[in-house]
């Protein structure tokens, strides 16, 4: 049986001095899922503009369905001007408000959810709102709730978070993250391990997903914590690596792959694409040993 996914938030234009890409972490994610073979669908909104036709225009020639995609005649489509420091790590300067922070709740957009294996959401979709509201009724009908924390400063705060957490089933957090989680909701824990385990008995996550950079990752499953050193790659931007990584580690799970393969996958998919230009580089199913 085909496994179906739906991701809920962001579809943008990141901005480099060069010129701009398609972006957005929730479009990234399904856009790697597509390329992966997995059944994907994308609920976000883009302006009446040349961006928004420009990003809708990008995923047809991605071969995307766009039907979930709502189009704000208020709101113009979003633009992040994206900038690297020497090591080239992205920081990030988030326009608002923009299209997608007005995503409303449809029929067509709660039935695709009601009909999808997970539903992977962000808390940065949820900074106005609007878009908080639709993201919160539609995790009502979600199987699996994959809540990828995702934090852009100044755009979250301890509230938020909390609320966000206590709905998910699987998490996605880096290292600069759990730090912030740490220190917001008072873990004691001094090693990775110690701190997924007060984690996820805090909020009670099935299984939570820790991304290390160039060390790799880790992820706790049912008390047990598996790791990865991850692959080495002369990195051009970090601009969508955890992105890819996310839908390669959704991928490989929902079909049932041992964990130690999944994550060996999905690091070797982020590396891939941090060692690329923008988000969205072309790849095949060369570049990992998935058997799609």
């Amino acid at each position: 049986m085909q496994n179906k996914v739906i991701t809920i938030g962001e579809i943008l234009w990141d901005v480099f001095p060069e010129g701009k890409k398609a972006g957005g972490s929730s479009m990234n994610v399904a856009l790697n899922l597509h390329k992966q073979n997995i059944e994907s669908n994308f609920i976000s909104a883009v302006g009446d503009d040349d961006n928004g036709r420009e990003l809708l225009s990008f995923l047809k020639d991605n071969h995307f369905d766009s039907a979930l995609i709502q189009t704000n005649s208020e709101l113009p489509t979003s633009t992040v001007v994206v900038q690297l420091d020497q090591n080239h790590q992205a920081t990030y300067t988030i326009k608002q408000p923009v299209a997608w922070d007005d995503i409303k709740i449809t029929d067509q957009n709660a039935e695709a959810v009601k009909q999808a294996d997970a539903l992977v959401y962000c808390s940065l979709t949820c900074r106005n709102e609007a878009s908080k509201k639709t993201v919160l009724a539609l995790l009502e009908n979600a199987k699996t709730k994959i809540f990828d924390i995702n934090l852009r400063a100044p755009f979250y705060e301890k509230e938020l978070i909390g609320e966000l957490l206590a709905k998910a089933d699987i998490l996605k957090i880096n290292e600069d993250e759990i730090v912030w989680v740490k220190e917001s909701f008072g873990l004691t824990g001094n090693t990775d391990e110690q701190l997924l385990k007060q984690l996820s008995s805090q909020f009670n996550i099935e299984m939570i997903c820790l991304t290390l950079g160039d060390k790799g990752a880790c992820v706790l499953k049912d008390g047990k914590l598996y790791k990865h050193k991850g692959y080495k790659v002369q990195v051009a931007d970090t601009v969508g690596a955890g992105d890819a990584f996310l839908a390669t580690f959704i991928a490989c799970y929902l079909q049932g792959f041992p964990m130690e393969t999944t994550l060996d996958n999905a690091c070797k998919v982020g590396a891939f694409v941090a060692s690329q230009v923008g988000a969205n580089p072309e790849y095949n199913k060369k570049i990992y040993h998935m058997a799609l």
